[in-house]
Order: structure tokens, then C-alpha cells, then sequence
């Protein structure tokens, strides 16, 4: 079996923030910024990113073990339709939610801006 190059790509890019999304709390220092906040908002934001890495992880997977689906059948299109739109909705926000001009949060946004360019990839045959 030939791999799918673009969805190999999404897969890649999906295991790459589920990696990330696991750096969180070294990353931002969740130990200690949380600890200012309340216990049920520091909770459902671990819970939220932890959701996060295992969709990322789900996609990522369905990326590699079922190309043909993905390509081929509505549910599968459906599928990369609605990670093109996760990846573009997260943009935005950055937008909204992060209005820090700081070249790593630019970074981000590109990399967000990929998401959905590489989602749309198996869409176009």
C-alpha cells in the first residue's frame, strides 16, 4: 500500500499539537498560573487540552489507517471538511483571544493557517 502524502501530512500535523498540547504545563507553567485561578476553571482548562491532545492523537490515527475512507466516502470528506474548519475557526480566534504581536504567536497562526490547508488537500480530488 502507497501512503497518502497529504494525509501522512495531516497526520503529522496533528501528532505534532497533540505533542504540544502536552508541553502545556511545563510550557505555561500550569502548576503555578493555574493555581491563581479557581479550582473548577483551572480544571476544565486541563480537561479541555486534554480532550485536545486526544482528538489530535484520533485524527492523526485515522489519518494513517484509513486513507481511503477519508478520501472516498462522505463520511470521511465530511470529516476532513470539519478539521479544515477546526484549523480556520482557531485562526480566527487568535485573533479575538490572543492579540499579542509576538513573532511565536505569528508562528502559531501559520501554523493554524497550514491545518487547513493541509485538511483541504485530500479534498481536492
Amino acid at each position: 500500500m502507497r501512503p497518502d502524502l497529504p494525509l501522512l501530512l495531516c497526520a503529522l500535523h496533528s501528532f505534532g499539537f497533540a505533542a504540544f498540547h502536552l508541553a502545556f504545563w511545563r510550557l505555561f507553567g500550569w502548576k503555578r498560573e493555574l493555581a491563581k485561578v479557581g479550582l473548577p476553571t483551572r480544571a476544565i482548562v486541563q480537561i479541555l487540552n486534554l480532550r485536545l491532545v486526544y482528538v489530535f492523537l484520533g485524527i492523526g490515527l485515522l489519518c494513517l489507517l484509513y486513507p481511503a475512507q477519508l478520501r472516498g466516502t462522505a463520511l470521511g470528506r465530511a470529516l476532513l471538511w470539519f478539521m479544515v474548519l477546526f484549523w480556520i475557526g482557531r485562526a480566527l480566534e487568535q485573533f479575538i483571544f490572543l492579540r499579542v504581536n509576538r513573532p511565536l504567536v505569528h508562528v502559531l497562526t501559520a501554523l493554524f493557517v497550514l491545518g487547513a490547508a493541509l485538511f483541504a488537500l485530500p479534498l481536492r480530488a
